[in-house]
């Protein structure tokens, strides 16, 4: 199963440089919408199966163009929802970097838990359960692999790209998840495979199955020694 992971495109909270977390009605500004509407082209003609999207308004104004053109109804999951950031919703990001948790959070993610709020620790395990169910129930539906696409928030697709590259979640400062970029991990019994990170160009074009075997014998999932041969 592969899940192409997108950042919801540019918001008015981002040009304000306010932490939006999961306060109401944070919508797309223009430049957002134009990268709504360009997901289309940069999709092509992969063949999505399905389309799940955080319930936070930006997240839903960047698929709705995609999911009319494909046909394909949006499913809600709140695991996908936006870090509860707690007491530091709707600051400045310029006021919270005076924070002492902030340096936490840059160092030491594992251990930070925004006040009133939720741990980063925790929203990486509700965000890679909710792809791993989603990633089950299609398989089940689709009778083996199968392409959909997750619109999500920053923060939550580096902690589910950390986990599928088995890094530390201490590490996850290190991935980059740009508005509307792609990150892209496939799935299978013995492993994920990162496919892309932080992709934001125009047309997504790698295959995005399971590559075949050259040798017709190598087990699924693992690895190609030496490297893929395409």
């Amino acid at each position: 199963m592969t899940v192409i992971l997108l950042r919801h495109g540019r918001s008015t909270s981002n040009t304000a440089h306010v932490l939006a977390g999961r306060s109401e009605g944070v919508d797309l500004d223009d430049k957002g919408r134009g990268q709504a509407a360009e997901l289309i082209e940069r999709i092509g003609d992969l063949a999505i199966q399905a389309v799940v999207c955080s319930p936070l308004l930006r997240c839903r104004r960047t698929v709705e163009p995609l999911a009319e053109a494909l046909g394909l109804q949006i499913l809600i999951d709140e695991g996908l929802s936006e870090v509860d950031y707690g007491e530091w919703t709707g600051r400045k990001i310029s006021e919270l970097t005076k924070e002492p948790l902030w340096a936490v959070v840059q160092a030491h993610p594992s251990a930070a838990v925004f006040p009133g709020g939720e741990g980063l620790a925790q929203v990486q395990t509700r965000a890679v359960a909710a792809v791993r169910e989603h990633d089950r129930r299609l398989a089940e539906q689709h009778g083996g692999d199968a392409l959909w696409l997750a619109c999500t928030h920053g923060d939550v697709i580096k902690a589910v790209v950390a986990d599928a590259l088995g890094l530390h979640l201490d590490g996850f400062q290190r991935v980059s998840a740009d508005p509307a970029s792609m990150s892209v991990i496939r799935y299978t019994p013995l492993r994920p495979f990162v496919m892309h990170v932080n992709h934001t160009g125009v047309r997504l074009t790698s295959a995005l199955t399971a590559p075949a075997s050259p040798d017709g014998a190598t087990p699924a999932g693992d690895a190609i020694v030496g490297g893929s041969t395409d």
